[in-house]
Order: C-alpha cells, then structure tokens, then sequence
C-alpha cells in the first residue's frame, strides 16, 4: 500500500502583480520601483503571490511570474546577442504585430536568470514548486533574428541556455520544470522537423519533472479573434500530440475549459501526466467548484486519475486579483469534489500494488 498526492492543483504560470509593482490587468507592465527597492518589491510579490495559492488551496505553487515583465523576453534579455534597444515590429505567431528584440550576435546564457529567485521562492514555502521557462521554439517566434537566419539554428542556440538555467533550478529545489509553448498549436511543420527535438534538449540531463504547456494564449483580443476562426472542433493538439507522447516531457499542459478542444485527443498522450486546464482565463466570470469537477470528470475517462494535475487553462496575469483568488478556489474546490467522489482522504488516495 503507499500514499500518493491525487489531483494536484496548480495554475499554469502567471498571477496579477501588485499595482505598487507594476500597472494592474496589463501584460507587460513596466516596473514601478527601481534598484533595490525593486529586488525587495518582487521578493514581496513572492511571498504574496505564495500566500494566494496557499489560502487558493493550490497544492504545487509556482512564482506566478512576479519577477519578470513578459514570460519569454524577460530570459531573454539576459542572454548576449541579443539587442531590445533597435527593435523589428514582427507578426507573432501568424496573429498580432508586436515589436520585438532583434538577434545580432551568438546567443548564449551569461548568467542565471531565475534561480536566485527560485531560491527564494524554496525558502518560503514546503509545497513542490514549479517553475515555467519559455519554451525554444516560442522564444524563436518571438524575436527577430539577423544573425543565425535560421528558426531552427536560433532554437538549438536557445534550448541549450534554457538547458543550462533548468539544471540551476533543479538544483535550487524545484520539483517541476514547465516549458511554454503556445508556438506549438500554430507552427505544426516545425515542431515536427526540430520543434520537439529542441525542446528535448532543453530538459536533457533532468531529473525533476518536466512539463509542456501549449494553449490558445492569454485572453487578450487578438488570441480571442484567432479562437473564432478555428470553428466548432479545436483539433491542433493532435498534430503535436503523437509526437510529444514519444518525448522524455513527463507533464502535457492543455487548454480545456470553454474550450472547443475535443478532450477524446488525450487519449494521445495517454501515460502521461495532463494538466487540464479547467479554469478559463480570457474572460471574467467565476467558475463554480461544480463547473470545475464536471470538467475534471470528463477528463478522467481519458486520462488516468493518478495522472491529472487540475490547473488553470493559461496564465491570469491580466485578472484582477480578486478575480484570480476566486479563480483559485474554485479550482481547488473542484478538484476536492472529484477526491470525495473517488474515496480519497486528505488529499491522499490509498493505491494497491
């Protein structure tokens, strides 16, 4: 007989920041604070941050992406070659113009970007950690590059620094190493012909957990003007997932709820991990416990109860915080009704070999 965490809650990545930190419901807010008082005002966003999933009654918590402006450029602004002075404008992921850093030079990891961050995060709390990293063939999609003119050169250069900066955090304590990749649901050649490949050496050497996050991005207008054109059935998930069911990831994160997503697709990635999205992001009303178990019900004739994690559908960094602390308990409200309906106690469920 042993002892097992069953239904795990977590959210995808990112929670609002705090208006004296930065601009309130806004993607990409520039800081308010500078120097030291900025390096204190996210080590307090933290400890905030870890309270709200503490009382959300989240189970694996994360940083909620309170120490960085934008969840790929803020990694790569600490790489060399790269200069965000002389900017392109770029259209990201085939959907919306956006100005972006261009590459001039060899890219590489200068220093760590995260983990002292990280370290902090680990001495403030005893739950499993995770922590998200853009993933390679994002970070391609998201700059300009006029050196390596080649995706697929520029995404070996980039999964070998996330390589590098995933070990870090391994080794500072996080459990669950998540790597987003929304360019996933769009660039279907390439995540055939390098995409997987890249992010496989991007977690090469790892012994925690890794994961895969591919949406249909934060709740912004332009993501939801895309969503509207892709009609009654959201089939992208199946051309990506055969090929990640053969890869060494550990966790697939997905978009469920409101979601067009046919859930019958998990049944390509079943053996794996899922984080099922059950929270909506892109809009403003408040799941019930019910609408979240219903949601979690449905996946659990795809997906192996031992193996789904409850989260959120993506980040919810443009919520109000009122908004996302209700969002929180409604997910882990869900996931406790599915534990009672499965006979599990305290959060444990009692396996037979």
């Amino acid at each position: 007989m042993t002892n097992k965490l069953v239904l795990p809650t977590s959210i995808v990545g990112s929670l609002p920041k705090p208006a004296w930190l930065a601009a309130p419901e806004k993607l990409w807010s520039p800081w308010k604070l500078e120097d030291l008082q900025l390096l204190e005002g996210k080590q307090d966003a933290l400890r905030i941050t870890l309270q709200e999933q503490d009382l959300g009654g989240l189970d694996i918590v994360c940083d909620g992406e309170q120490t960085r402006q934008h969840f790929v450029t803020t990694f790569i602004e600490h790489l060399s070659g790269v200069d965000f002075e002389n900017r392109k404008t770029v259209r990201i992921r085939d959907r919306y113009d956006a100005s972006v850093p261009r590459v001039v030079g060899n890219v590489a990891r200068k220093k760590s970007v995260f983990v002292e961050d990280a370290k902090f995060l680990r001495s403030q709390t005893n739950k499993p950690i995770k922590w998200a990293l853009p993933g390679p063939l994002t970070m391609v999609d998201t700059l300009f590059d006029s050196h390596y003119k080649s995706r697929e050169k520029l995404a070996w250069e980039f999964a070998k620094a996330l390589n590098q900066e995933a070990k870090e955090l391994q080794d500072a304590g996080v459990e669950i190493i998540q790597f987003d990749e929304p360019a996933y649901n769009v660039f279907f050649d390439e995540v055939k012909d390098w995409g997987i490949a890249a992010l496989e050496r991007a977690i090469e050497g790892l012994h925690c957990q890794t994961a895969v996050h591919i949406c249909y991005g934060y709740g912004i207008q332009a993501n939801n003007d895309w969503k509207k054109t892709l009609g009654s059935e959201w089939r992208q998930y199946e051309e990506v997932f055969p090929r990640i069911q053969k890869s060494k990831i550990d966790i697939v994160s997905i978009e469920c709820h409101n979601s067009n997503v046919p859930l019958d697709l998990m049944e390509l990635v079943r053996g794996k991990k899922v984080m099922v999205g059950a929270i909506d992001v892109a809009n403003n009303n408040v799941e019930t416990p019910q609408e979240v178990a219903n949601t979690l019900r449905n996946a659990l004739e795809f997906v192996d109860i031992e193996n789904l994690y409850p989260s959120t559908n993506c980040g919810m960094a443009p919520l109000s915080r009122e908004l996302a602390r209700a969002k929180l308990s409604a997910l882990s409200g869900g996931a406790e009704i599915i534990r009672k309906e499965f006979g599990c106690s305290a959060n444990k469920m009692i396996k037979k070999n």
